[in-house]
């Protein structure tokens, strides 16, 4: 899945989201090489959240970044079961998503030009506890884990809000 963010006719940002079981994912790759594995995949419901890459004249503000990734995850679960979020990222935006509760499985994962990349790890539900704008979405985050049925109303509620709000 990839998506845009857009707010007032600009474009703020692009973002990609890969399933982590169908050997798509670099960081399903990753997770594969290191040994021991340092977590096993659950199947279906881990997802890689890639490329969330904002405009220049939004960059400065984590809090975009963070409403970026919090309607990402409104929209995964709308349409998916999602348990595990993983990404890789430099060092410092690694210590930028641990405001958003994100973990470092791997400190340097990997290395190219650019320089070194960690491998992160969230929960889902509490990745959305952490970037949640509003109640709605903090009721779809506790629900998380829930059968699906009792999700759906919660699910549009957050959803409704998300496709209303700023990004």
């Amino acid at each position: 899945m990839t998506g845009a963010f857009e707010f007032r006719g600009t474009l703020v940002g692009t973002v990609r989201v890969l399933p982590m079981d169908q050997g798509l994912s670099p960081c399903e790759q990753l997770l594969g090489e290191l040994q021991p594995p340092p977590m096993t995949l659950d199947g279906e419901a881990s997802w890689e959240v890639g490329r969330l890459v904002l405009a220049p004249q939004f960059r400065a503000d984590p809090s975009l970044l963070k409403r970026c990734l919090c309607l990402t995850l409104v929209h995964m679960i709308r349409h998916t079961e999602v348990k595990d979020i993983f990404a890789s990222c430099t060092p410092v935006l690694a210590r930028l998503y641990r405001r958003f509760a994100f973990s470092v499985v791997v400190k340097q994962a990997w290395e190219n030009t650019d320089g070194a990349y960690s491998l992160i790890h969230g929960q889902a539900r509490e990745v959305l506890l952490a970037v949640a704008g509003n109640e709605a979405e903090r009721r779809l985050a506790s629900g998380l884990g829930e059968p699906a049925a009792a999700l759906a109303d919660c699910a549009g509620q957050a959803g409704a809000v998300a496709e209303h709000a700023p990004c």
